[in-house]
């Protein structure tokens, strides 16, 4: 049976932190793009960041979800 946890735990906390930093980073994506007009292969590759961003909170949201239900006895 996995480990339950709870939000005082690391592995909450690291996920929440990686979850809070990828949303960030994506936020920051549209000034970054506005700076790189007139530049299609900088704009590609921020919009591929921003999408790995996008991405990698989404994983973290479902994995904090899975933890917060093992511990409250849903999973």
């Amino acid at each position: 049976m996995a480990e339950s946890h709870t939000p005082a735990d690391d592995i909450v906390y690291d996920l929440v932190s990686i979850q809070y930093h990828a949303l960030k980073g994506g936020q920051v994506c549209a000034k970054y793009a506005a700076d790189a007009e007139g530049h299609d292969d900088v704009r590609a590759f921020i919009e591929q960041v921003r999408q790995e961003d996008a991405n990698r909170a989404v994983r973290a949201h479902e994995l904090l979800g899975r933890l917060t239900a093992q511990r409250a006895g849903i999973g």
